[in-house]
Order: C-alpha cells, then sequence, then structure tokens
C-alpha cells in the first residue's frame, strides 16, 4: 500500500512498520526531502501521536507516588485552580477531560517557545466545560499542562523523563530531538492543497490548532529552533520502528510498560476513562488515559493515537485481552488521514 501511494505521489516520504510476534516488518519509501532515502531510523514529526508519551511520563511519576492519579491538579500547581478549575484532578487531565482543549486567545502573541507564558496562560483559563464531563481533545495544551504538573511533582521536564524511559526500552521516539541527532530528521511538506487552511478555518480546530501560531508551517516545523523545543502535544519526532515498538510493549502484562507503572496502573492505563462527542474532534471518541480505543466486532479493539498531517500508531487486541500486531505509519506529507487510513485497512486480517 505504501509503494502505491509513493507511485501516486502521495507520499513523498515515509514508513510503516509492523510487528508481529516481536517481528517487526518494514517498508520505507521516498527520502527525507534533501534527496537522502528513507532509511529504517528516519525521524519525522508525528504532532499528536506524542501525547501518549507526555501521559507516560506523568504516569511514571504516579507510579513512583509523587502525585496521585486522583489528586488535584491544583494541590501540586495552585495558581491552576483559577476560574473553575479546582477540582479538576491528574486523572480529567490525562484522559482530556480537563475542559482546556485550547489556548486563550492570549496565546496568539506568543511564541512557541515561551514555556512558562503559556502556562501561566493555562493557569489563568476558564475551562470550557465542566472538568470531568465532557471530553475535548487538548490539542496543543495537552504537553504543556503535563509538563508543569511533572516539573512542581517530580522535578523534571517531561521530555526529559521521557527520554529516559524511551532510552531505557529502545524506543526510538523523541519529545525533543537532541542536538546529535538533528541530522536523521525529515523535512515535512504539504501534499494536501488545503494545508493548512482545512484546519485553521475549521471552527472547531482553527482555535485548538493555531494559538500560539505557527504550528502548522513547515518552515518553522523544519526549523532547528522547533526541533529542539518540547512541546509535547505534538512534538514528538518518531521512526515508524520506534513508534510500532512502543505499541508492541504497551499490552503485555510482563512488558516494559506493565513493569515501568506496575499492574494496577497499567491496567488503568487502557481502560476506557470517558466516551462522548469530542469537543475537538467532533466525533463519538473513548479516551483511556494516554490513547484512543476504539471497540470493533467480535471483542477486539484497537488502542492507539494519530496526528495532525496524517501519522499514527496502534495495537489490536484481543477479545481476551491479548496484544496482536502493533503498528506505526509515519509520514513527511502534510495531509488528512486518507493515506493512514487505507495503510490501516491494507493490515487488518
Amino acid at each position: 500500500m505504501l509503494e502505491r501511494l509513493h507511485r501516486e505521489g502521495r507520499e513523498p516520504g515515509g514508513a510503516v512498520c509492523v510487528i508481529r510476534d516481536d517481528v517487526a516488518e518494514e517498508t520505507m519509501v521516498g527520502d527525507r526531502g534533501d534527496g537522502t532515502p528513507w532509511t529504517s531510523d528516519t525521524l519525522v514529526m508525528t504532532y499528536s501521536c506524542g501525547k501518549p508519551m507526555a501521559a507516560l511520563a506523568v504516569l511514571s511519576a504516579v507510579a513512583e507516588g509523587a502525585l496521585g492519579l486522583d489528586q488535584p491538579v491544583a494541590e501540586a500547581w495552585p495558581a491552576y485552580a483559577a476560574n473553575g478549575k479546582g477540582a479538576t484532578t491528574v486523572r480529567h487531565l490525562l484522559s482530556h477531560q480537563a475542559g482546556l482543549p485550547l489556548y486563550p486567545e492570549a496565546a496568539a502573541a506568543l511564541e512557541y517557545d515561551d514555556r512558562e507564558a503559556l502556562v501561566e496562560l493555562l493557569a489563568g483559563a476558564a475551562p470550557v466545560h465542566e472538568p470531568g464531563t465532557r471530553v475535548a481533545e487538548h490539542a496543543l495544551t495537552y504537553g504543556h499542562l503535563c509538563d508543569e504538573l511533572l516539573r512542581r511533582t517530580a522535578g523534571e521536564p517531561v521530555d526529559e523523563r521521557f527520554a529516559r524511559i524511551a532510552a531505557a526500552n529502545g524506543w526510538d521516539l523523541h519529545l525533543s530531538v537532541p542536538a546529535d541527532q538533528l541530522h536523521r530528521v525529515a523535512d515535512v511538506v504539504p501534499v494536501d492543497p488545503t494545508w493548512p487552511q482545512h484546519y485553521l478555518q475549521d471552527p472547531r480546530w482553527g482555535p485548538a490548532l493555531g494559538r500560539p501560531p505557527g504550528l502548522l508551517d513547515p518552515v518553522v516545523l523544519n526549523s532547528e529552533r522547533w526541533r529542539r523545543t518540547s512541546f509535547a502535544a505534538i512534538s514528538l519526532h518518531a521512526s515508524a520502528r520506534g513508534l510500532a515498538r512502543l505499541y508492541a510493549d504497551l499490552v503485555p502484562a510482563d512488558g516494559p510498560v506493565a513493569e515501568l507503572l506496575g499492574p494496577d496502573l497499567h491496567a488503568e492505563l487502557l481502560r476506557p476513562q470517558r466516551t462522548g462527542v469530542d469537543g475537538v474532534i467532533g466525533r463519538e471518541v473513548t479516551w483511556t488515559l494516554a490513547f484512543q480505543r476504539d471497540d470493533l466486532p467480535g471483542g477486539r479493539s484497537e488502542i492507539g493515537m494519530g496526528g495532525a498531517g496524517g501519522c499514527s500508531g496502534w495495537v489490536s487486541v484481543g477479545s481476551d485481552g491479548t496484544p496482536g500486531y502493533a503498528a506505526a505509519y509515519v509520514t513527511r506529507g502534510l495531509g488528512d488521514h486518507d493515506r493512514g487510513d487505507q495503510v490501516w485497512r491494507a493490515l487488518e486480517p
């Protein structure tokens, strides 16, 4: 399927990795944007595929006892209690129930790497709905919420904590790209002539993805400044193999994620937290503490996360809870999810 997309001119560079029974199979096409062929270790920005990585960093601190899943965020971050957010819990935050799916309008005047100013805006913001009552994907805000919570409870930025976890488990995933790895990163390029207007002109997505400005602009996204910035809601740079490996490690009760979190928190990670029409996505979504979960006929499920631009990762889970295959699709072509959907369908048994 990936080769066909490349032949049709719809895939300038990307990769699919599928892991079954711990055996990885990869397909790579195109180049990194400078004529260098796409290879197994090529990294590319994957937008919201990174949100679960930020969540895993926070949950690792929960496992260590630095904070509680049902602890109010304001206990660690007192300013966060402003404007009706005092009862918001860590659980609400991780499962997109906190009611802060977008930055206040003042963020339109801020630089994307002004972390302190963005965090201050979140602390003072009013939620768009009562926390814990609805879902709305925290499109750009998720990573900064996780980051500030971790800094205040575990004394560590979210990208640094996740980098330690990823290195320990062999996941080629980076919420900020180390300087010595920048040479591996592919340049992103629009493949949809309506990019980014189809997001920015949408009444839901425009405010959620448009401020702070520039985060749909390939000139910004291809800069070293951006790649070195931790903006954990969307800044994950991943190889297909690295993303698929994380999903292969996600479900097993004796796997690395279960070892990191412990059995009870691992089970909670995968359990549905709330289902409803997502106020940003605009369709019914079931959120776990970090992932979207789709329940399929026959009792099977898929647990995963996609990102604006088209990248995605997921793992299939049988009716008895055992994992099937894990897969990831990464692309430097910025477009919709049609290409990824075709890849998904091609992988279905």
